[in-house]
């Protein structure tokens, strides 16, 4: 089992690296293909050696070895992140073709969960090609699968959308579209993970309102986190939820 984790933990440590690109250039409307990685804080060129996934930051020990100054603990935590996700994906979900579909699907919750807790949006230049992506993907290796993503991508869109023209406060339209891209992906299963998005969203709200009082009502608490927490339970524990949901409260018979 912990050798089967080995090599997509390790590609998950190396498109984690990737994500962090796209993390911080793609808010900021830069290319996520040129130029190369340099330095935050001296603008330096980072080499080859240097932007090893985890090691690098490791043996730098959290600095560049050009100026000296700190390099965010963000970048190997990511890759950490997408490391683990991907190694728990393929243990879980076994070794098939849907991991084509499923890992890219894991990644892409990562670097939507980290933008939007960042600069509270929730990118279609993510969106749209993971959309895209998905259908095409599904389209090759499971196509009998098709209509139920289709009926599920429209269903949470249009259940959020409902939700949000209610609640325009709670969520936007960024919101709307992620849990709509997640029933491309997930099927039926996007219910589960609708559900632990809001329940974790919402202990998280009573909590911050409990710690803040009157002030949290300024506080803009990004909703595409949870969600994408919500996206990466269901994908791997999605049919266990559904069971112990059926047995819990529908009964055996």
């Amino acid at each position: 089992m912990g050798a089967l984790a080995v090599i997509p933990g390790l590609f998950g440590a190396v498109v984690g690296s990737f994500l962090n690109v796209v993390i911080h250039r793609l808010p900021r409307g830069e290319s996520i293909v040129k130029p190369r990685s340099r330095c935050g804080s001296c603008g330096e060129q980072i080499a080859a050696l240097d932007n090893i996934p985890l090691f690098s930051w490791a043996l730098l020990r959290g600095r560049c070895r050009n100026c000296g100054e700190r390099i965010s603990v963000r970048y190997p935590v990511v890759e950490l992140l997408t490391a683990v996700l991907f190694a728990a994906v393929v243990v879980v979900r076994g070794v098939h073709l849907e991991l084509l579909i499923e890992l890219p699907f894991a990644a892409m919750l990562i670097a939507v969960a980290v933008i939007d807790f960042d600069h509270k949006i929730v990118p279609n230049k993510v969106l749209l090609p993971a959309a895209v992506y998905g259908l095409v993907a599904s389209a090759a290796i499971r196509p009998e699968k098709l209509p139920e993503l289709l009926i599920a991508g429209a269903g949470a869109f249009t259940f959020l959308l409902v939700a949000a023209l209610i609640h325009p406060k709670g969520m936007g339209m960024g919101d709307v579209k992620l849990l709509g891209v997640m029933g491309l992906y997930l099927g039926r299963y996007v219910i589960p993970a609708g559900a632990v998005g809001f329940l974790v969203g919402t202990v998280a709200g009573i909590a911050i309102l409990a710690r803040y009082g009157m002030q949290a009502r300024k506080m803009k608490v990004p909703f595409g986190p949870f969600l994408a927490l919500g996206g990466l339970v269901a994908l791997l524990a999605g049919p266990d939820l559904v069971d112990l949901y059926r047995d819990a409260f529908l009964g055996q018979g």
